[in-house]
């Protein structure tokens, strides 16, 4: 068939070489062809491969924390609280500013100056009318205010409001590390009930093997149904517990999905977090940032009160067109609107601020004392509930230490029990409170690796480590 193919491609080398040579100089270029050929077949199939059976990575407790304080909606408020603060920032900074305002009134008034009838009756005399003022007036104004110096005020009120928003930032860093207590709270329930399930997988299999042995011993005589039964029918009630404890595992799943954005069915194999101690006990609570940042707010509010007892310099002009104009003499003989201007430096001091400054001032000492009263309290309660974390590690530590040799001993009396009925010396029931008291033993294990796990994890989250 190559032959063929050979001659019928090339035709023109069969007349003037040697057919057999030629063909041997193309077998390598072949061989190469079919050997690339068959790598791409190889790496469609281990393509299609991983499309179908995709890597699973196993969920670590880091990467839930992680996707809930992505995930978790309170994160905005970060960037909603910084536009505030800069919009607070800059409507303030708008205040030096020339401040316009527009004003319109008119007036009708009972009484008006007049000319004394003396002079009145002598520019008569000499041929003046003096018509007076009119009791109806107008003004239609504009007023421009410039600040010089406002003792301090919009700078104070400047700090006083970016240190709000740096209260409000800690403030939700508080609300969102309790998160993370959450997430931990789930991530190790979900553990636990692994742990459950697969205890109760091994409980069902010896139940069934037991069973299993019964039915022939019954076949054989040497046990009566009624052990078979007894058997069968905790080994039913092992797979009752099994459906409770799969239906609690996929509630825990679901809730925990909502806080990492997951579908329930992607947080499985949940990895066992490593048991090591923090590394130092130093507090780094965001409660504490939060006390030092209410501090700085009452220091703040210290500033913009002492700056309200200062005296102010502002430039001031007005002009308003209107009737009667500043020249009165004037308008008592010509009733027309007229254009007018004044501009000055106006001083101000409200110097009722004096009467309340001092109580104001040790209202915010009193307040900063509180401050300072709470973040005591805080560490204490912090420093208390460390003390019983580590209590709690210690406690299972120990306990965790005789756990396998209780399992152990549980296993052998277990084993021991079967080979009894086998040879009839127990009955059923004595091998089920053997069976019970092994699956027991390796729950307890179970929980006491979790819960020391998870008090671990409550001392870090309790120092934020």
């Amino acid at each position: 068939m190559l032959n063929l193919y050979i001659k019928l491609a090339f035709p023109i080398f069969e007349s003037h070489c040697n057919f057999a040579s030629f063909k041997r100089s193309l077998l390598p270029i072949l061989k190469l062809h079919n050997m690339i050929r068959a790598l791409r077949i190889f790496l469609a199939v281990v393509g299609i491969g991983i499309s179908i059976f995709p890597a699973s990575a196993q969920m670590t407790l880091d990467e839930c924390q992680r996707l809930a304080w992505a995930n978790y909606p309170l994160l905005k408020k970060y960037n909603l609280i910084k536009q505030t603060t800069d919009f607070s920032v800059k409507n303030i900074n708008r205040g030096y500013l020339p401040q316009l305002s527009f004003n319109g009134q008119v007036t009708y008034q009972s009484d008006v100056a007049t000319l004394p009838d003396v002079l009145s009756n002598l520019l008569e005399n000499n041929g003046y009318t003096v018509k007076g003022l009119d009791k109806d007036q107008y003004r239609f104004s504009l007023d421009l205010n410039q600040t010089i110096w406002d003792g301090g005020n919009m700078e104070a009120q400047k700090e006083a409001a970016t240190v709000q928003g740096e209260v409000q930032m800690a403030q939700t860093d508080v609300d969102m590390y309790a998160v993370r207590d959450r997430i931990n709270n789930l991530y190790f329930g979900i553990l636990l009930i692994e742990d459950k399930i697969q205890l109760n997988k091994d409980l069902q299999e010896l139940l069934m093997s037991n069973c299993s042995k019964l039915e022939n011993m019954c076949k054989n005589g040497i046990a009566m149904q009624a052990d078979v039964n007894t058997m069968r029918a905790e080994y039913l009630k092992a797979r009752q517990q099994m459906t409770e404890l799969l239906s609690t595992q996929k509630s825990f799943q679901q809730i925990l999905g909502l806080f990492i954005g997951k579908p329930a069915n992607e947080i499985t194999e949940l990895q066992k977090p490593s048991g090591s101690m923090p590394d130092s006990y130093e507090n780094k609570r965001p409660e504490l940032e939060m006390f030092d940042a209410q501090i700085r707010q009452k220091t703040a509010q210290r500033k913009l009160l002492n700056s309200s007892i200062r005296p102010k310099l502002s430039l001031f002009a007005q002009g308003y067109y209107g009737y009667p104009g500043y020249d009165m003499f004037n308008d008592m003989f010509d009733h027309d609107f007229t254009l007018n201007g004044i501009v000055g430096v106006r001083l101000s001091w409200n110097i009722s601020k004096l009467y309340t400054h001092k109580n104001d001032r040790l209202k915010i000492d009193v307040a900063k004392r509180q401050i300072e009263n709470a973040r005591e309290v805080f560490l204490f309660n912090n420093s208390l509930q460390s003390v019983q974390e580590t209590v709690a590690i210690d406690k299972y530590r120990k306990v965790l230490a005789e756990d396998n040799e209780i399992i152990s001993l549980r296993t052998s009396v277990r084993q021991a029990a079967e080979a009894k009925l086998e040879h009839g010396v127990i009955d059923v029931n004595n091998l089920l409170q053997e069976i019970t008291r092994e699956n027991q033993a390796r729950t307890e294990q179970s929980s006491h690796e979790i819960e020391m796990l998870k008090h671990i994890y409550e001392l870090k989250h309790t120092i934020n480590q």
